[in-house]
């Protein structure tokens, strides 16, 4: 027979049991370090400017990271930062490797050390950037607490350096707006070293320590970099203003010289050359005569270097009137432009200059049918160059430049160039290294300036300036004397060829006129011109309103090309 006692016994057993297990104490679980009970740094600046930091942190426990932020840069005043390179970074803890990892974020060289127990942490680095100069000295500024990760309890410092000090100071707090530490001491019998001390101080914030040595004791090595703005490139401080004021007067100087050298009044000395003048014959009467065969297209040539379309143009009346081929004007309806047709002739009064024989040949009838204005640019598109180039040899060869005009300029375009972008090389580095960028774009003017100048300027020999002379001798003959001056029986062959010249020269408007007063007489005079005839019912005083509007449309069809 079973009792209840046996079951009772039983009950009894497992509430002791349970009892038992509550009352048995538990272990505390484990938990990471939350504050840093002491930061103790030793430093120790070299003659040569470095600093070696040697801080041994002691967390408040084992677990978690220890993190710290060492700030590289440091903003200045003048759009301007100090740069700190840390080096030689070592992490021990009871002379073992803590297994510290460094990296580098946006400023920032993050150190972070695994606290694997509540050991005392050892941190070694090597700041350079960190003694600035001033004219008082070398200044080494460095926090030495600074982007910790937990807060510090009490922070000590000691810092060593080869030589005394001439100032002390210390600041503790936030990073932007730091305040006085908790004390500071050094330079004393009893306190050689400079000491510091402070706490406790928030997570992130931080202890500054600052120490001034007499010139010459510590070598500086601030790393000082500028960072580019608008401002800062164009400058407007007294030196970079200064400099680019001083080149600019400089270089303005100069384009004057060379520019008037180039264009200078010649010698009183130099003998002018009379291209053309208007050699009397009798009591007001006088003919025009122009020396040595001398062709209105080399008379515009030697004036600007240049063989364009009113050198074209002025060829083309000069071989008409010289008997090379008649200038045709044909009949228009009322909203019909203009045209006209070059009928070839064998009266030449004279050997034609090659560029002239290149003309004339590029104007010959195709199938007996002559060219006309309108077929101006197809005719003489190939040949042009070469005209050209006709052009230019004969201005060599008169002995009027010491080369080609077109070689010239192309050799000065050319150097012209180089030297522009040389300059805009120079400026862009100006302004993106310097304060100096308003020198940067004087230089690039003066550049422009000195190209235009050397480009706009051909070198004519001593020949050459001497018919110039004689050119702007004849101009002002052609803009001065009378019309009505020409032998009557001669004056339609005088003034027509007084044109071509009028045509490169100016004051074309008053002998078209004074070779208009020449018809006196209210019949047609479609054929009476001998080297340009009109549409029927065309009279002489139609003439200048003509020949205008065929200069306009020759020079335009040729820039079509």
């Amino acid at each position: 027979m079973v009792t209840a006692k046996p079951r009772l016994v039983r009950c009894w057993l497992l509430l002791l049991a349970t009892a038992a297990l509550l009352l048995v104490p538990t272990a505390t679980p484990a938990h990471a370090a939350d504050s840093v009970t002491s930061y103790v740094a030793e430093a120790n600046v070299a003659q040569d400017g470095a600093l070696r930091v040697r801080a041994t942190i002691t967390p408040d426990a084992a677990g978690g990271d220890l993190v710290q932020r060492f700030a590289t840069t440091l903003e200045t005043t003048g759009n301007r930062s100090f740069e700190f390179r840390i080096s030689d970074v070592k992490a021990t803890r009871g002379g073992a490797d803590a297994g510290a990892t460094v990296r580098h974020d946006a400023g920032y060289d993050i150190v972070t050390v695994p606290l694997t127990s509540a050991d005392p942490v050892v941190l070694e680095y090597t700041v350079v950037g960190a003694a600035l100069d001033s004219d008082a000295g070398t200044t080494v500024v460095w926090r030495l607490l600074q982007g910790l990760n937990m807060p510090v309890q009490t922070f000590d410092a000691t810092v060593h350096a080869p030589v005394p000090f001439t100032m002390i100071d210390c600041e503790a707090g936030p990073p932007a707006a730091p305040g006085a530490c908790g004390w500071y001491q050094g330079g004393t019998h009893d306190v050689p070293d400079p000491t510091f001390h402070d706490g406790p101080r928030g997570a992130g914030e931080v202890v500054q320590v600052t120490l001034r040595f007499a010139p010459g004791s510590v070598t500086p090595n601030q790393i000082l970099t500028h960072h580019w703005t608008l401002d800062r490139a164009f400058s407007l401080d007294p030196l970079p203003l200064g400099l680019a004021a001083l080149v600019a007067l400089a270089g303005l100087g100069g384009l004057y010289l060379l520019s008037h050298r180039l264009r200078r009044e010649p010698s009183p000395d130099i003998t002018p050359t009379l291209v053309g003048t208007f050699r009397p014959v009798g009591p007001g009467h006088s003919e025009f005569e122009i020396s040595d065969g001398i062709r209105p297209g080399q008379v515009g040539t030697l004036m600007d270097g240049r063989a364009d379309p009113v050198d074209v143009t002025a060829t083309l009346v000069d071989l008409a009137v010289h008997g090379s081929f008649l200038i045709r004007e044909l009949p228009r309806g009322r909203f019909e432009q203009g045209d006209w047709e070059f009928v070839t002739r064998d009266a030449a009064d004279r050997e034609l200059r090659p560029y002239e024989k290149t003309l004339v040949e590029a104007l010959a009838p195709v199938d007996g049918v002559p060219a006309r204005v309108s077929q101006l640019a197809a005719r003489v598109a190939d040949v042009l160059p070469t005209l050209q180039g006709q052009l230019y040899d004969d201005v060599v060869e008169r002995g009027w430049y010491g080369r080609r005009p077109d070689a010239h300029q192309a050799s000065t375009a050319t150097n012209a160039w180089i030297g522009l972008g040389v300059a805009a090389v120079i400026a862009a580095l100006l302004i993106a290294l310097t304060p100096f960028g308003l020198l940067g774009l004087v230089l690039v003017a003066l550049a422009a300036g000195f190209g235009w100048v050397l480009q706009d300027a051909p070198a004519r020999t001593q020949d050459g300036t001497k018919v110039m002379e004689g050119l702007d001798i004849l101009r002002g003959q052609l803009l001065t004397q009378p019309t009505d001056e020409m032998p009557a029986d001669k004056a339609e062959l005088e003034l027509s060829e007084v044109l071509p010249y009028a045509i490169v020269l100016g004051g074309l408007g008053r002998w078209l006129d004074g070779l208009a007063a020449t018809d006196t007489d209210p019949d047609p005079d479609e054929t009476d011109l001998f080297w340009y005839h009109g549409p029927e019912g065309w009279q002489l005083s139609d003439l200048p309103e003509s020949l205008r509007h065929f200069i306009t449309t020759v020079e335009g069809r040729l820039l079509e090309r």
